[in-house]
């Protein structure tokens, strides 16, 4: 092999690749919201549970989903519900919006939390 640096790198390029494509599944984000967050919350618009629903969340500012009483907290985030955010939110929801109501102790898998933020911005 004459370039044996450049072939490590592009080999670890192509590792990485895969890792984040497999790292931000729908389908797979799909089945940790059933099982993280089905309880509390719908994917059907305007469905509240005990949480608001997370259709069209993607792009959404905290706190504005008509009829559905929000946190003082949340309301005054100032928060939008971007993709980044809320892979956060997911991990640690008291860390991203200290005293949010929301009870949830967080997603401690990143990968689980990638998949469910690229289900999440599929519902619109």
């Amino acid at each position: 092999m004459r370039y044996p640096l450049l072939t490590a790198a592009v080999s670890g390029l192509a590792s990485a690749s895969a890792g984040s494509a497999s790292a931000q599944d729908a389908a797979a984000g799909a089945a940790v919201f059933k099982t993280q967050c089905a309880g509390c919350h719908s994917t059907d618009e305007g469905k509240i549970i005990v949480g608001p629903s997370l259709f069209r969340i993607v792009g959404r500012k905290a706190g504005e989903m008509p009829g559905f009483k929000y946190s003082p907290a949340n309301k005054a985030s100032g928060l939008t519900w971007d993709e980044a955010t809320l892979v956060s939110y997911v991990g640690n929801p008291q860390a991203v919006v200290p005293k949010t109501i929301m009870p949830y102790p967080g997603l401690k898998d990143a990968g689980q939390r990638a998949d469910l933020v690229a289900f999440l911005a599929t519902l619109h």
